[in-house]
C-alpha cells in the first residue's frame, strides 16, 4: 500500500494519524545525504536495507511520497522512527512532540544543498558561514548597534 493512500485517511479518535510530514522526511534525507550523489546514497541504502533507487531518492527530496516499503527503508537509514513523521489531528508531528527536529542552521544547510544553482562545495561553504554567524549571534558576539 502506498503512503499516498494512507496520507489523507482520517480516523475519528483524538490524536489519531492523519498524514505523513513528507517535508520533514525530505529535509532529513537531503541533510543526511549532504554532498554525496544520489546514486552513491541509493547504493548504500540498497546494500544495507533493501532496494531504493537514485530516482526514488530524488523524488523524496522533492517532496513526493514514497511507497511504504521505501519509506520504511529510508526511516531505518535515517535512524528515525516511522512515527516521527506522523502528523496527528492536532497538526503536530511525533518528532515535534518529542523535540526531535532540526536546528535552524541544519535546516538552512539542507536548503542550500538542495539548491540546484549551487555547487556542493558552495552550498557547504555557505552553510558553514551561516552556522558560524548563527552561533556568534546566539553567543551575543555582535551588538545591535553594529559595533
Amino acid at each position: 500500500m502506498a503512503l499516498s493512500e494512507i496520507k489523507n485517511t482520517e480516523q475519528k479518535e483524538e490524536g489519531s494519524l492523519r498524514e505523513i510530514d513528507i517535508h520533514q522526511l525530505a529535509t532529513l534525507v537531503r541533510d543526511k545525504r549532504g554532498t554525496r550523489g544520489l546514486r552513491e546514497v541509493a547504493k548504500e541504502i540498497t546494500e544495507k536495507f533493501g532496494e531504493v533507487s537514485a530516482s526514488t531518492l530524488s523524488r523524496v527530496e522533492q517532496g513526493k511520497v514514497p511507497d511504504l516499503d521505501v519509506y520504511m527503508r529510508l526511516c531505518r537509514w535515517l535512524g528515525a522512527s516511522p512515527s516521527q513523521f506522523a502528523i496527528h489531528n492536532s497538526g503536530v508531528t511525533a518528532g515535534e512532540a518529542n523535540s526531535v527536529t532540526l536546528t535552524t542552521p541544519q535546516r538552512i544547510a539542507a536548503h542550500l544543498r538542495a539548491d540546484r544553482e549551487l555547487k556542493p562545495e558552495q552550498a557547504t561553504a555557505l552553510a558553514e558561514m551561516m552556522r558560524l554567524a548563527y552561533e556568534a549571534l546566539a553567543q551575543g558576539k555582535f551588538s545591535e548597534e553594529g559595533d
